[in-house]
């Protein structure tokens, strides 16, 4: 049984994905997880995928799904996932809140953090259960059309003749390899007879029937089974759901059903223009505008502008059309004088006056809101001598105002019909002028300028003054507006809807024989309507096992979401398609994802040359050769909409007309090569030569014959290329079940292009060759010149290959009764041939590789060709895959077999890992670029050409770029061009732990392993490299955690990352080594190198090495986190001493330069080394006090010691440090000067050190110097800054106070447990030595702390002998007494440090205050 795939979806908050598309299979996992954005947040998340198999899908019920921790943590919140357990086919949608609200049963968009949709993928069984809506079970094996193997052709319903004679026509398609049949609708069809007016969508079209028998839904469903159990061929109609035929006798009866002039009366301007120029154009028929330079044949571009300038001088103006926008200024003054003689109160009014429009469109009914015009022009009006004059100067306002507003509403309206105008004008040229269009001649009532808007009963025809009347009362509701196609409009908004003045401007391209379906915003709006057409889906589902939603962009999506809900409840697995017209791809994936959709229909015919149609193949057919091995657990990546990929729709015109007879065979060749579902047009495969239209044409396909020679109305494959399509069907098919998944298109000259189908388990290939003829070739029998192909490995055999010829012995004669191809072209195929027996090509050996040269390729030629790996490349391969199974990968071998090597010999990979120390980890998954060239071995960070150098040197280094890659699948990135053009990648990941004793045997192993890369061909190497390197990191990073503290290995994903920081900073690195340890910790830390104690680097890639490397601040800040927690106790215990070692002035080294070139300009750090010491003592308990630290400077004046010359216990040296401070000390750094840093001023070199012992507080440093962390010193003499630190922190810094605390703390405890042998320091005051317990040094902290420390939300004078200084309240200082003062009342983030270590020291009332003040101010939170 196959292990479950899982697809991992990282939410963040506030994000609307209903724009990306995902695409999920059944079986599947969905996964989500918490982005960085949602870890603190309380997130609730809501799908409304069905929890259980068969459950029917309700898109309003959403269930909240269950959080779980694979670490069971309930504080870190990194590991937490959600899980969908895909089983239902269709579109599902989550959404997640981050408040913590009440779950809602209902989907609640508005308060809503994040939403997003996932496709999941129907399997299409060939079963002919009676019930589709029952699944098999689970252990029934049934037979499936996977998606990317579908081979569908369309047939025009209505072509098909008699319901008797459908399946001798229907078996032309499966004679010619298809597996699915695309029906446009076999409904009863309206008085056009197009394919897509249906007039009644309940009943099949009557032509079906016999002069015996009517024939129904059932009888197509009888048919619709056999074709699956004898054909093994499924069938999918067309729904059409906006609009019906315009005689549909239905909407004559509920003629709310449609867009009518009472439902809609904003239509009713737009119907008069439809008649106006209805008229219009008759008249010009009849010959009455020959005068004015309009004749009744148009053929000239002088016509052209003649009927615009009739239009818009003479004919528009004559109707005042504006009147069905503008109001009757006089009735509206009338109204207005009235309500002021009457002190008509005012009840509420708008801020300004604006014309609000009839809602009933009649003229000249608009009018404007009365209280808003008495509130602003019912005012006094100074130097008036009476009411009288007052009211006459009021309305004298108000109608200049009037006219103002009627003014602008007119030149709006005429800006409408200008556009009308000039679209109606636009249509006219193309249907009577331009060469590309039909040029029809002569203006009729047949054939009029321009189609119809709007229809009506035919008694309403008749004058315009009369069909003005029939818009108002009851007779408008039989006036209603035809469906149609406006070009590049917004397909989420409805063109017929009453802000919108797509019929008023003629932006419609109407499709005059049917009528736009009016549904309402929900069922109650139109009830009949939702109930007919819902029927009409559910019929039609039972029926197909697909549908294609016609007009899907101009289809209301709420109206095709309630009919695909209504349809999945009877057949849950529907595969539904469409052909989306939206230009933009965004749109296109809201369509999908509210629908459902599962394929969208492409076309080949749509590329404009060779090179084009290639680029289609890629785009939708399948991955990239080479492409990398993905995990079973991976993120969830958006896709591109999946294809179903047409040579030619029925909707498009003969590639034989529109490009060349030899086309069509290479073209579809092409097509057959892409990975994924493909289809073609009948008609297509017999090279008619023409467009078998939806609307005119009424010939019938030919059926199919099983002898020679047939004639109409029977056919066979020698007709046209059908026995070509039949074995590129079959090619197709074979390549989609088989695997062959990967896709590689190459451009041979400007007509020829090879496609190349691989499979990424056996990597065989098929490569076919195509030469296209997009124009009629000048000469068909010449080859010309063709790039020769090269393949890696042998060409075993040619599949087949076709030579398209013209024969002069016939020629085509359209047939009047049945439609014909031509019969002038021919196919000579050959199958299953050796490579010498070709007659167009000629293979020979290079090396590895085969050269295919084209002898013989002439326009419409094609060959398919099998290549095989050579013998050294797949054993190569072989001994690759055996390597990566010492992973635990089930890697398989070309027939299929698991190969999983369990073997634990020391040659295998876990074996070698197992001997790794975390130092040699180091080595093999990080180092920077210093660190490795610090060695001396030759190497650093691997420069890649186009991308630079890598982040590190070990594998860790690759991963951060294929971690990108192959998720992606990226081949064109620059790491995979260096891997495909030569083996200096893989060398070096070899070579450079092979220099190194303890990771030599892994060095070898992957010398052994990745040089089998040298032997298979190039473009396979990035994936096998990147299945090496990957699976060798996991081990690697598993196998380090195992060797990590409980705490790291029961943590989750993110403490694993964390810890890995351990062996990121901790590592041993030649010019950067610490002080050599005394001789005695030997003896008690007998398994680790004391001679080459590992450190911590400061930071990469600047503080990786050399003297830059070890800082004792960071350092000790780092420790606990990198050392402690992950259990690396000996590293850290090495660190500790190692520092302590370089004790001088009481305090640890900033810049430690290996000990003897330390420098003493910080005061923190060693109270970061106490805290150190404090946390390893929990850890481990406190026999480190007494390791023998090795002293460098017995004395601040002495030289550098060697280890033994003054060895001392760490107690003695952490009790010189704290009597050093008690003492307090001033003294100037050694090499004072611009020799040690050229930047600070000379004062800065003067350091002091001391206790406070007014109030316990450590204190130091000067306004010129940084002797803490914040330690910019500003460099910049143009700026005014040079020497001066942009964070002042002189005096008792807040951090330092809570660290000195903490020690104390600890050291009385121990002191009272006789564990540390001294209870206190000897301190001077007044000049007197006095002895200051650890007790009372504590409380004397303690007392004086919150005093000087704490800001209070109110004014505290006592406390407060600056209150001009303070700009910010409830917070805790920065620093006490420092310099400049204003320094102290800064508000920073060292506080919670000191909260941390000694809580004891704040008030926890003060304590919440202050750190809300840094969430909210710091953190902007």
């Amino acid at each position: 049984m196959l292990t479950k795939q899982i697809r991992v979806l990282t939410l963040n908050g506030g994000e609307n994905r209903e724009t990306t598309l995902y695409r999920l299979q059944k079986g599947w996992i969905l996964r989500f997880n918490l982005g960085p954005s949602l870890f603190v947040s309380p997130v609730r998340i809501f799908c409304n995928h069905p929890t259980k198999k068969n459950e029917p899908f309700d898109r309003n019920k959403y269930t909240e799904l269950k959080w779980n921790s694979p670490s069971g943590s309930k504080v870190d919140r990194h590991d937490l996932f959600a899980e969908v357990q895909i089983h239902t086919a269709g579109s599902f949608n989550y959404y997640f809140t981050a408040d913590g609200r009440e779950p809602s049963e209902s989907k609640d968009r508005q308060h809503a953090d994040g939403e997003g949709y996932f496709l999941v993928d129907p399997i299409l069984s060939l079963s002919t259960n009676d019930n589709p809506s029952e699944e098999a079970d689970d252990d029934e094996e049934v037979e499936e059309l996977c998606l990317d193997s579908i081979q569908c052709q369309t047939v025009i319903a209505k072509l098909l003749g008699p319901f008797p004679e459908w399946e001798g026509r229907l078996k032309v398609s499966y004679e010619t390899g298809y597996n699915m049949i695309h029906f446009t609708p076999i409904q009863e069809l309206g008085q056009s007879n197009s394919a897509y007016s249906i007039r009644n969508q309940l009943c099949l079209n009557p032509s079906f029937n016999t002069k015996d028998k009517k024939y129904g839904y059932n009888d197509v469903e009888k048919l619709v089974n056999e074709m699956v159990v004898n054909w093994k061929t499924l069938s999918l109609t067309d729904l059409v759901l906006n609009h019906t035929a315009n005689d549909s006798p239905w909407l004559q009866e509920h003629p709310e059903c449609g867009y009518n002039l009472v439902n809609s009366p904003h239509l009713k301007p737009a119907f008069l223009v439809d008649r106006i120029l209805l008229h219009f154009s008759l008249d010009i028929g009849d010959g009455k505008y020959e005068a004015k330079g309009i004749p009744d044949t148009i053929d000239k571009m002088e016509h052209l502008e003649a009927i615009r300038r009739v239009l818009q001088e003479e004919v528009l103006p004559h109707f005042k059309l504006h009147e069905f926008f503008t109001m009757d200024i006089e009735i509206i003054l009338r109204d207005f004088k009235r309500a002021i003689e009457e002190a008509r109160p005012i009840a509420s009014s708008r801020p300004q006056l604006d014309l609000i429009q009839d809602p009933q469109y009649r003229r000249n009914k608009s009018t404007v809101d009365m209280n808003t015009a008495l509130h602003l022009y019912n005012t006094d009006k100074p130097g008036v001598s009476s009411r009288a004059e007052r009211i006459q100067r009021c309305c004298g306002d108000f109608k200049a105002k009037l006219e103002d507003l009627n003014r602008h509403k007119m030149a709006e309206v005429q800006d409408h019909l200008n556009t009308a105008v000039s679209n109606f004008v636009a249509n006219v040229k193309y249907r009577f002028v331009d060469g590309h269009g039909p040029r029809i001649g002569k203006v009729s009532a047949k054939e009029p300028l321009m189609w119809n808007y709007f229809v009506q009963p035919k008694s309403y025809d008749g004058t315009l003054a009369a069909e003005e009347v029939n818009m108002d009362g009851d007779s408008g509701k039989l006036i209603m507006a035809v469906n149609g196609w406006v070009m590049g409009d917004d397909p989420l908004r409805n063109f017929a809807d009453p802000d919108r003045y797509v019929y008023l401007r003629r932006e419609l391209i109407p499709w005059g024989d049917s009528c736009k379906l009016r549904f309402g915003k929900e069922p109650k709006d139109c009830p009949y309507l939702w109930q007919h057409m819902k029927e009409y889906t559910e019929k039609t589902v039972k029926v197909f096992h697909g549908v294609r939603l016609d007009n899907c962009h101009s289809t209301p999506i709420h109206v095709a979401e309630y009919m695909l809900d209504a349809a999945r409840k009877i057949r849950p697995d529907l595969y539904v398609v469409a052909e989306l017209f939206t230009g933009s791809e965004c749109v296109d994936n809201i369509f999908m994802n509210k629908l459902g959709i599962n394929s969208l229909i492409r076309e080949a015919l749509s590329a404009n040359d060779c090179q084009d149609q290639g680029r289609l193949v890629y785009k939708y057919g399948g991955t990239s050769v080479g492409s990398f091995i993905q995990p079973r657990v991976q993120p969830l990546l958006p896709t591109t909409a999946h294809a179903l990929f047409f040579d030619q729709t029925h909707d498009n015109e003969s590639p034989v007309e529109k490009r060349s007879p030899y086309d069509p065979f290479p073209s579809s060749a092409i097509v057959a090569m892409a990975c994924c579902a493909t289809g073609s047009n009948r008609g297509y495969d017999q090279l008619v030569p023409h467009h078998i239209h939806v609307v005119n044409e009424e010939r019938l396909y030919m059926s199919w014959a099983t002898w020679d020679l047939p004639e109409p109305p029977f056919m066979n494959d020698k007709f046209g290329i059908t026995a070509g399509k039949k074995i590129l069907n079959q090619l197709h098919y074979q390549l989609g079940v088989t695997g062959f998944s990967e896709v590689y298109v190459d451009q041979l000259s400007h007509d020829t292009v090879a496609i190349t189908r691989h499979n990424p388990i056996n990597h065989d290939s098929y490569v076919m060759v195509a030469r296209t003829a997009f124009h009629h070739p000048h000469n068909p029998k010449e080859t010309g010149y063709i790039r020769p192909l090269t393949l890696d490995g042998d060409i075993t055999e040619i599949v087949f290959e076709a030579k398209f010829s013209m024969t002069d012995g016939y020629k085509y004669e359209k047939n009047p009764k049945y439609i014909n191809g031509l019969p002038n072209y021919y196919l000579d195929i050959r199958e299953n041939l050796s490579p010498e027996a070709s007659g167009l090509i000629k293979v020979r050996k290079q090396g590895d590789s085969s050269i295919v040269d084209f002898h013989t390729f002439t326009p419409g030629c094609v060959v398919v060709v099998k290549q095989v790996l050579p013998t050294r490349a797949k054993n190569a391969i072989l001994k690759i895959r055996r390597g990566v199974s010492q992973f635990g990968y089930l890697m398989r071998s070309y027939s299929g077999r698991t190969m999983f090597d369990e073997s634990f010999d020391k040659s295998n990979f876990h074996a070698i890992v197992s001997k790794l120390t975390l130092s040699d980890m180091n080595i093999v998954l990080y180092r920077c670029d210093s660190e490795e060239k610090a060695d001396g071995n030759g190497f650093g960070a691997y420069d890649i050409p186009g991308h630079g150098p890598m982040v590190y040197c070990g594998l860790r280094g690759l991963m951060a770029v294929l971690a990108h890659v192959r998720p992606n699948n990226d081949l064109g990135h620059p790491l995979c061009n260096n891997l495909r053009e030569g083996n200096w990648l893989s060398d070096y990941v070899a070579k450079r732990l092979q220099v190194h004793p303890t990771t030599k045997d892994l060095g070898q192993w992957f010398e052994g392993v990745l040089g089998h890369l040298k032997d298979i061909p190039r473009f396979l190497v990035p994936c096998y490299f990147d299945t090496v390197i990957t699976g060798a990191y996991v081990v690697l990073r598993d196998q380090a955690m195992k060797l990590m503290s409980e705490f790291i290995q029961d943590g989750s994903t993110f403490v694993h990352m964390l810890s890995l920081g351990s062996l990121q900073f901790c590592g041993f690195v030649k010019n950067a080594k610490l002080p050599k340890l005394s001789e005695f910790v030997k003896s008690t830390t007998p398994k680790v190198d004391v001679d080459h104690p590992l450190s911590l680097a400061a930071g990469f890639p600047h503080f990786a090495s050399g003297y830059m490397r070890n800082w004792g601040r960071d350092t000790f800040i780092a420790i606990r986190g990198l050392l402690l927690l992950t259990g690396r106790f000996c590293d850290a215990k090495l660190i500790i001493l190692a520092y302590g070692g370089c004790l001088r002035h009481g305090l640890i080294p900033n810049l430690l330069n290996e000990g003897s070139g330390a420098r003493y300009n910080c005061r923190d750090a060693v109270w970061w080394w106490f805290q150190a010491i404090q946390d390893y003592c929990k850890f481990k308990g406190t026999d480190i006090l007494k390791e023998k630290v090795a002293r460098l400077y017995p004395s601040d004046d002495s030289t550098v010691h060697q280890p033994g010359e003054y060895d001392q216990p760490l107690y003695e040296v952490m009790q010189e440090a704290l009597q050093r401070h008690a003492e307090g000390l001033k003294y100037r750094e050694r090499n004072a000067g611009t020799q040690i840093d050229d930047q600070m001023k000379d004062e800065g070199f003067n350091n002091e050190i001391g206790v406070d012992w007014e109030t316990g507080f450590v204190f130091g440093g000067n306004e010129h110097n940084c002797g803490t962390w914040m330690d910019k010193m500003g460099s910049s003499a143009k700026a005014g800054n040079k020497g001066k630190p942009a964070t002042p922190r002189s005096g008792s810094a807040v951090e330092l106070v809570g660290l000195s605390m903490s020690a104390l703390t600890w050291l009385e405890k121990l002191a009272a447990q006789k564990v540390y042998p001294y209870d206190g320091v000897s301190a001077i005051k007044n000049g007197v030595s006095t002895k200051v317990t650890f007790k009372d040094w504590c409380a004397l902290i303690k007392s004086n702390f919150e005093k000087h420390f704490w800001i209070n939300v109110d004014q505290e004078a006592e406390y407060e002998p600056h209150p001009e200084l303070i700009n910010r309240r409830g917070i805790y200082k920065d620093s006490f007494f420092a310099k400049p003062f204003w320094a102290d009342f800064q508000l920073r983030p060292n506080f919670p440090i000191a909260m941390i270590v000694a809580p004891q020291l704040f008030t926890p009332e003060h304590a919440w205050i202050a750190l809300t003040q840094a969430e909210e101010v710091l953190l902007g939170s």
